[in-house]
């Protein structure tokens, strides 16, 4: 991420990594999709009992990596090169020294562990499992596995780079307050969700506010990228087992 900004509050507001223009059009995608997704999520449950409890998902989790990538690239080479915004900046430079790596998988670790007490907490309040349109999409087998890793992979540094690094900036750059940033990233990336219900939306706008907090107090988001990645890997292993 950019070190102009060392402090929090308004003061400490970054300067924007992109367009404005750039961020509405792809805020704009982001919720198209979203309902979308909402509007298809109403139409399996009504055709739930006619289809089998675990569908084909190989052609689903291939097009999710295309999707994935095709978010990134659009933040990359449409909103932050011509802004003339590097990634690494956005990422947190490179590391120094293997003292420095060892640090930021510490607090990819403890982010991971404090992310499963919050999801544990939430799902005995709210009494959630998986979202409602999510389980028949976990994998089974060492193939579905092992694309779930690579999807897992590629959704921990997209989705970052995405939401904790572009949106969080922009959106803080936009309310010149850097917690405004972290907040509002979240709930976008809940409502981005919000095809697999309420409850899930807004456990994950819980997910992105935890990761958006940690990027902006360490100014980095590679702990962020990978505990994402790994929280991922981690449910879909936890599947396979099933």
């Amino acid at each position: 991420m950019r070190p102009r900004a060392e402090n929090a509050g308004t003061a400490a507001a970054p300067a924007p990594v992109a367009s404005y223009r750039h961020t509405a059009i792809l805020t704009a995608v982001l919720l198209a999709v979203a309902v979308a997704g909402a509007v298809a999520a109403g139409a399996s449950r009504e055709t739930a009992e006619a289809v089998a409890p675990h569908r084909a998902v190989v052609v689903l989790y291939l097009s999710l990596l295309a999707a994935e990538w095709g978010l990134f690239a659009y933040v990359w080479r449409v909103g932050l090169r011509p802004h003339g915004t590097r990634l690494r900046d956005l990422v947190g430079g490179r590391w120094s020294g293997w003292q420095q790596a060892v640090r930021d998988l510490g607090l990819a670790a403890g982010l991971w562990l404090a992310w499963l007490g919050v999801e544990h907490g939430w799902d005995l309040w709210v009494h959630t499992g998986h979202g409602r349109s999510v389980g028949a999409y976990l994998p089974h087998g060492p193939v579905e596995v092992a694309l779930w890793a690579t999807l897992s992979l590629s959704a921990g540094f997209c989705e970052e780079v995405t939401f904790r690094g572009y949106f969080q900036q922009q959106l803080a750059a936009l309310s010149r307050h850097r917690t405004a940033g972290v907040v509002l990233q979240a709930a976008l990336f809940g409502v981005t969700h919000s095809y697999q219900g309420v409850a899930a939306a807004l456990k994950i706008a819980l997910f992105g506010l935890l990761y958006g907090g940690l990027a902006a107090w360490r100014r980095t988001l590679r702990p962020c990228i990978a505990a994402h990645a790994w929280t991922d890997i981690y449910a879909g292993w936890l599947a396979g087992l099933m």
